[in-house]
């Protein structure tokens, strides 16, 4: 690699290429994932929360072996295998519909989910009641569950971490590509 080049939103240089390369030869033992943690702990490369960015970095590191300019230890397990999920387990709640206007209802309890029970909870609902059903999240993500007065559910809202490009939005906005890369993190789907 002759020059610097932006890849997950991260300026990359010769200099970098070749301490990954240093990095990858002085600890053979290292897999793929241990890899990316560590180089993601070098570059202090974190998200605004503080949590350390080791998913953007593995896909950095595999972008750049697909390009050519690394290898990566080999893989350590397959992922390859169409795994089969397991069903969300059944949490018991109040099933029956509600039908009543909304101001009957109030006041309304807004909760983030951070509890592992009411993450319990919010999976059970969406898997039972979302016409797609509920698989998991990718990436960040803040999700709230609704309740009425009587603690009965009435909704489960998920936002989650904006697309990195999207012309239309962008065009709405008004972002080049700079102030995108500058306030892409103000935003969420």
């Amino acid at each position: 690699m002759e020059k610097t080049t932006i890849i997950q939103g991260r300026e990359i240089t010769p200099e970098d290429i070749e301490s990954i390369r240093e990095m990858i030869k002085a600890n053979p033992s290292w897999g793929r994932t241990r890899l990316s943690k560590e180089l993601a702990l070098l570059w202090n490369w974190r998200a605004l929360s503080g949590q350390l960015k080791d998913m953007a970095c593995r896909t950095l590191l595999l972008k750049l072996e697909r390009r050519g300019y690394l290898r990566l230890p080999p893989r350590l397990y397959s992922y390859r295998k169409v795994r089969k999920r397991l069903p969300c387990p059944y949490v018991p709640h109040e099933t029956t519909p509600i039908a009543d206007k909304l101001n009957r209802l109030t006041p309304l309890r807004i909760e983030i989910v951070k509890e592992k029970y009411l993450l319990k909870f919010f999976k059970c609902l969406l898997s039972s009641y979302h016409y797609l059903g509920f698989t998991g999240t990718v990436g960040e993500n803040l999700k709230y569950l609704v309740f009425d007065e009587k603690d009965n559910p009435l909704a489960c809202l998920l936002f989650g971490s904006a697309a990195w490009k999207t012309l239309a939005r962008d065009n709405f906005i008004g972002w080049d590509e700079a102030k995108r890369k500058a306030n892409l993190y103000l935003l969420t789907n």
